[in-house]
């Protein structure tokens, strides 16, 4: 699957990105840097990492979500192809009007680094076809800014339509419904908070991120 890794001033999550794209998915993927106007031709996945884009100024993934790429990264999504955003790129996808809702401050105002539990709610995805339903998984998350808010008709809707991919067991950051990760209405885009590029290899501690890989390479 030919992948892009965007990159934003103050990502630090990219290379990570990049290392778990090129294990798993396309040995060629490559960076694309903010400021391009175009995906490379071919592009199937645009991968948005983690990181502190613009420093977090103003609101996190605000300045980010627009950049020139993403205009590109919308065309992208509409024509059906894949969009992951991971953290910060989580973010930025909210911000740029892809996914729904907003991450604020963690519950507790503190930044956290820690593996976690998450509960994959729904396993007939694009991204989540290699697990099985309610599998618990272990992944690293690293934000303070995690806490995912929507209003109570969006909350409702992400449940009714099953797009509430991922959920925390043990919530770390005070997110509603201990939502963790959510698709997009035509579930080619997907935004989570914890690093499943961080967990690809057993030498990492996890290798339970690997399964959202191979269920895109499936496709």
């Amino acid at each position: 699957m030919k992948t892009a890794v965007i990159q934003f001033p103050g990502s630090n999550c990219d290379a990570d990105a990049l290392h778990a794209a090129r294990l798993t998915l396309d040995p060629e993927a490559q960076f694309v840097w903010h400021t391009e106007a175009g995906l490379p031709e071919g592009t199937e996945l645009a991968f948005l990492p983690g990181g502190f884009s613009y420093g977090d100024h103003l609101r996190s993934g605000a300045i980010a979500a627009r950049s020139p790429i993403m205009a590109a990264v919308k065309e992208h999504a509409e024509r059906g192809g894949y969009v992951l955003g991971v953290c910060n790129g989580f973010q930025v996808l909210t911000e740029a009007g892809l996914l729904p809702g907003a991450l604020s401050r963690n519950r507790d105002l503190h930044f956290h680094c820690a593996p976690v539990h998450l509960r994959v709610e729904n396993h007939q995805t694009a991204f989540t076809g290699a697990y099985e339903a309610n599998q618990v998984i272990e992944i690293p998350i690293a934000h303070g800014e995690g806490n995912y808010y929507a209003d109570p008709e969006t909350i409702a809707r992400l449940e009714a339509e099953g797009r509430v991919v991922f959920r925390y067991v043990d919530n770390p950051n005070g997110s509603l419904n201990d939502i963790a990760g959510i698709i997009n209405e035509d579930g080619n885009v997907l935004g989570m908070m914890p690093h499943p590029e961080r967990a690809v290899e057993l030498l990492l501690g996890s290798a339970d991120g690997l399964g959202m890989f191979e269920s895109l390479k499936a496709k």
